[in-house]
């Protein structure tokens, strides 16, 4: 049975690229389709009804005809707009990271339902002022559960013996924790303090109500933020242009004035 000319689709904006004069090429996050990408004809242009619709970070109902090649959006109407995080820097570069991941790790037209909730779950906690390290590093580790590379927490990568409560070392290539013993076989491990062990494992395998009552020092959001940044660094094979952002964001943090302006 041959499919529909047109359907209609949740989605959630991840990214946006200029085409031609006036439209663009939207990726598209879904519910059942997957990361799918459609063009928006004139959606540029200062009278365009759409426009508002189709901003990155917004979660949308959109009504598309099939292409050939690309599928063309015909309608939309916003579901969330998400505003406080477009009236605040750093909040957009959270949800900004958030769905570069996302557009990242996920292949194309492949339904993975659990993936969007989590995804629209982590804008919405964003929205709300959660703690804005906490949801990126428990939306971090469920992601990686998700799309098949979960780290290993529990026991050593290489020995398979459970961890002793010490500072043990994690290993991008390993996949995994490393113990004392096992760590000199691998010269890119790097040290990691019990207490940061016990918080990722809790970020990994727990609820997010669990995860949202946990205290977060300075020292220990920084090696979390570490440890889980270098494991993604290493299995896309390059750094993320939201995190540089994200991270400069952070280092003027005690600047005033700074203007809302996504890297394009």
């Amino acid at each position: 049975m041959p499919k529909p000319r047109t359907y209609q689709t949740e989605a959630i904006i991840i990214k946006k690229t200029k085409l031609g004069e006036a439209g663009r090429i939207l990726t598209l996050y879904t519910p059942h389709l997957g990361k799918i990408q459609a063009v928006a004809k004139g959606v540029r242009r200062p009278r365009s009804k759409m426009a508002g619709h189709l901003e990155l970070l917004t979660h949308s109902q959109i009504a598309l005809a099939r292409g050939r090649n690309i599928d063309t959006i015909t309608g939309t109407q916003t579901i969330n707009g998400f505003l406080p995080l477009k009236s605040d820097l750093e909040l957009s570069a959270c949800a900004l990271y958030a769905t570069e991941l996302v557009n990242q790790f996920a292949a194309d037209d492949v339904e993975d339902y659990p993936v969007f909730q989590l995804l629209l779950v982590t804008l919405q906690r964003l929205s709300q002022r959660e703690n804005s390290d906490l949801v990126l590093r428990y939306f971090e580790l469920q992601l990686l559960n998700a799309v098949g590379y979960r780290p290993q927490l529990e026991q050593c990568v290489a020995c398979r013996k459970p961890l002793k409560e010490t500072t043990n070392a994690f290993c991008p290539g390993a996949g995994g924790m490393l113990c004392s013993s096992c760590r000199p076989t691998q010269p890119f491990a790097y040290p990691l303090s019990w207490e940061a062990q016990k918080a990722l494992r809790l970020l990994q395998g727990g609820d997010y109500e669990s995860v949202s009552r946990m205290t977060l020092t300075p020292e220990l959001s920084h090696q979390l933020e570490v440890v889980i940044r270098n494991y993604i660094r290493y299995l896309l094979e390059r750094d993320l242009k939201s995190a540089a952002w994200l991270d400069a964001l952070k280092a003027q943090s005690g600047q005033a004035n700074l203007s809302p302006t996504a890297p394009t």
